[in-house]
């Protein structure tokens, strides 16, 4: 919601006037509504989401408004509907709002959720859920109580997302198809455990310890969820880096736009087949990614010359895993990627750059890059040559197995592509964001397999001949045609 534009500016108050009529007989005299209770949660409510506008532990809490739904629905199972809606208001006003206009994004986030907690309840009471819970004596209804309690969450998720949906189309006025997309299937299964946890909450309010020993469960639960949420914090500030660095080497060398994410790509097919774990697959991926970040040091009129490159400026260029690997060195969460970004232009027999390490010598990482890498470049098509068919490239591949690639990630490659195939499409953010121009190229390296590579980046003199017909003849080559 980038702006309250006419059609949001009168859906916002027609959603709380919805939210209005659900709280209203609550509030009637006569009314009966249990406001201890009501009075417990919404503070308990409040708490949980006044730490999302104040320091905590050194940094905000990443947790927005009406995001401990836990609790809103431990009071849709405890309260009547009226009475439950009504838990939601005070935090949901109070709450964590990061961008503009506040006050109708905290009007709508209130409304919304009032109206949610409020479809939940009566889908429990509806499913006899109170009688399930015990009380005055009597014990929960295990696992009876179970089925009111999902069909409250999905409830609860059904709205909630309808909602989500329909505001998303009115502001960006965009089809409500389009809107709803996805939204549903992303949340259902966190509102089921959150229903869940609701649940046991509600089931220790009505026990013998009374609204105590909920504080048991919800402490934990709390701290859970500022964990994830941290934690998914984090990972959008890794892949906010990722993305920064990959866009200002395309920016800088426009030829090999998308290549990197295509390498990245690449190196997790060649690292699944090898049994790699998830935590290594990511950073894996993060080394295909940036297996070119020292592009960023080469200066660009040499990245960008149409001639041969002089014996100085291939120099210049053989340094750019040194460069590349200084960029990185302090970007802690990049592990075993920086070794990769520094090695990838080793050879097994010993022939390349920047050490000349050979062997077991060169690091696992950089030897799945440096296969991926190869591969992308191969099939990937310019407007002055045409990409080789994947065949033609793995058949290349396996030639140069042993003397410039390690043959157990040759091998791992051809497995993967037999199993997954291979498109050329970049749909990953890190490297072209939705609404860029697409890749406008591949890498261009040549044929691999040759002695140490004599042009820039991934640069190899021609093939003698072309192994599969596609290059041109044997002669001098020019920058472009060398171009990493």
């Amino acid at each position: 919601m980038r702006a309250t534009r006419g059609a949001a500016r009168a859906y916002i108050p027609a959603v709380a006037g919805g939210a209005l009529w659900c709280v209203l007989p609550a509030l009637r005299s006569g009314a009966g509504t249990a406001w201890v209770t009501v009075a417990l949660l919404t503070g308990l409510y409040l708490v949980c989401e006044l730490p999302g506008r104040r320091p905590f532990f050194g940094s905000s809490v990443p947790i927005r408004a009406g995001s401990f739904f836990p609790l809103l629905l431990a009071a849709a199972f405890l309260l009547p509907p009226a009475a439950a809606a009504l838990v939601a208001v005070p935090g949901s006003l109070v709450g964590r709002v990061e961008q503009p206009p506040a006050t109708a994004r905290r009007v709508w986030r209130a409304a919304q959720l009032a109206v949610t907690v409020w479809a939940a309840s009566s889908v429990h009471g509806l499913l006899g859920g109170a009688a399930t819970l015990g009380g005055s004596g009597r014990l929960p209804d295990l696992p009876r109580a179970i089925l009111p309690a999902c069909g409250a969450a999905l409830a609860f998720s059904l709205v909630l997302t309808a909602l989500d949906g329909s505001i998303l189309a009115a502001a960006e006025r965009l089809p409500l198809r389009r809107a709803w997309s996805g939204l549903l299937p992303r949340s259902l299964g966190a509102h089921l455990v959150h229903g869940l946890a609701g649940l046991m909450m509600a089931v220790l309010w009505r026990g013998p310890y009374g609204p105590l020993s909920a504080l048991i469960v919800l402490l934990p639960m709390y701290i859970s969820c500022w964990v994830f949420a941290q934690y998914h914090r984090e990972h959008a500030a890794h892949r906010a880096t990722i993305r920064a660095l990959v866009q200002a080497v395309d920016i800088k060398d426009t030829y090999t736009r998308g290549h990197s994410e295509r390498v990245g790509r690449a190196s997790v097919l060649i690292a699944r087949e090898l049994g790699m774990d998830q935590d290594r697959l990511e950073v894996v991926r993060f080394a295909g990614i940036l297996h070119d970040v020292g592009k960023l040091g080469v200066p660009t009129r040499v990245l960008r010359k149409d001639g041969p490159l002089t014996p100085q400026e291939r120099q210049v260029i053989e340094l750019h895993p040194e460069y590349g690997h200084e960029i990185v060195r302090g970007i802690g969460f990049l592990g075993e990627a920086r070794a990769a970004i520094l090695h990838h232009h080793e050879r097994l027999d010993g022939s390349g750059y920047p050490y000349g390490l050979s062997g077991r010598e060169i690091p696992e990482f950089a030897r799945v890059v440096a296969v991926a890498d190869a591969f992308d470049a191969m099939t990937s098509t310019r407007s002055y040559r045409r990409g080789r068919p994947v065949p033609a490239a793995l058949e290349e591949l396996k030639r140069c197995a042993g003397t410039q690639f390690d043959p157990q990630m040759v091998r791992a490659l051809a497995r993967g592509l037999e199993r997954h195939g291979w498109s050329a499409a970049t749909r990953s953010v890190t490297a072209d964001e939705p609404g860029l121009p697409g890749p406008r190229s591949g890498s261009a390296k040549a044929v691999p397999g040759h002695p140490r590579p004599s042009g820039r980046l991934d640069r190899v003199p021609p093939p003698q001949p072309p192994a599969d017909g596609l290059g041109a003849a044997p002669g001098p080559q020019s920058a472009a045609d060398r171009r990493g």
